[in-house]
């Protein structure tokens, strides 16, 4: 789950700068055409907000693909590196993209990711802890896996998603600020006060987090399409194989950062439902397990 993870906290991170320039040109310097002294202009308020939501969103999803950290095999120096190479290359050729950029990250939990703006420029990464505890079969399904998300163009269209969640926040956490700024605070100008910029950046925080549960629902549904890419390049029973591989163990702790979480192709377990389940990235192992055995590439 490490794609996600990464790729929100930096969008929230770009929405929060973003939050805060826009209050400054509007607070200081009049910036924005979205204040009057009778409030706020809406449709204006609508356009700003759409603009820097998707740019938040885009940047976010270009950057990310140089802050995972990985190492970027550039010649291969060992017979597993040239096999990662080739399996990828071969998988690539399947789903007609192109080639991405093969790596490897450091953590001893069984992980990978992929990410990228473009399917035809990507990184495909696994972990040094993937090598070492799954066997090439396992390795292989995981690798198709990572090129489903790749070829479906999950990130673009999680990055499109995103963009219009983040301007519904921007939007609505505007409404809020000036309703606490002109009715708390009782600013009559037309220029709006401190108590619009601080409820707007809270609001952007708070609403941010809400809506993140949508961008989570379309992250749990990928899951399954790129499993099934999985089941395709490699077999449905590797890929069955790689994802029980997956589960926690005592000898095998989870030790993936949280803010990389969201990213890798393993997430963990928690059965039933909770509110706490309404943010997970990834649906269950055994859900996605159980949805494999009743899948049948062939069909397809």
């Amino acid at each position: 789950m490490m794609r996600i993870g990464l790729f929100l906290l930096t969008n929230l991170a770009v929405i929060v700068v973003f939050s805060i320039v826009f209050g400054i040109l509007s607070r200081f310097f009049g910036i924005g055409g979205v204040h009057s002294a009778g409030g706020l202009n809406y449709i204006s308020l609508a356009v700003m907000c759409g603009i820097y939501g998707m740019v938040g969103s885009m940047v976010s999803l270009f950057i990310s693909k140089w802050m995972a950290g990985t190492v970027v095999i550039e010649s291969p120096r060992t017979a597993t590196e040239q096999w990662l190479i080739d399996t990828v290359a071969k998988q690539a050729r399947a789903v007609n993209i192109g080639m991405p950029e093969v790596g490897i990250f450091n953590n001893s939990q069984p992980n990978a990711f992929a990410t990228g703006w473009n399917k035809n420029k990507a990184l495909v990464a696994v972990s040094s802890g993937l090598l070492q505890n799954m066997n090439q079969d396992e390795v292989e399904a995981v690798l198709a896996h990572e090129i489903g998300h790749v070829a479906n163009g999950d990130m673009v269209t999680l990055a499109l998603m995103q963009g219009v969640v983040n301007a519904f926040v921007m939007f609505f956490a505007r409404i809020v600020g000036s309703f606490v700024d002109r009715t708390v605070f009782k600013n009559t100008s037309d220029r709006p006060g401190i108590g619009y910029f601080i409820t707007s950046m809270v609001m952007d925080i708070l609403l941010g987090f809400l809506a993140s549960a949508i961008v989570m629902w379309f992250s749990r549904l990928r899951e399954f399409r790129a499993d099934q890419m999985g089941a395709k390049l490699a077999s449905r029973e590797k890929m069955i194989s790689a994802l029980d591989a997956l589960r926690p163990s005592a000898q095998r702790p989870d030790q993936m950062p949280e803010n990389m979480k969201a990213f890798a192709i393993s997430s963990g377990q928690s059965q039933g439902f909770s509110i706490a389940n309404l943010f997970r990235s990834h649906p269950t192992l055994d859900d996605r397990i159980a949805a494999l055995r009743e899948y049948n590439p062939n069909q397809d």
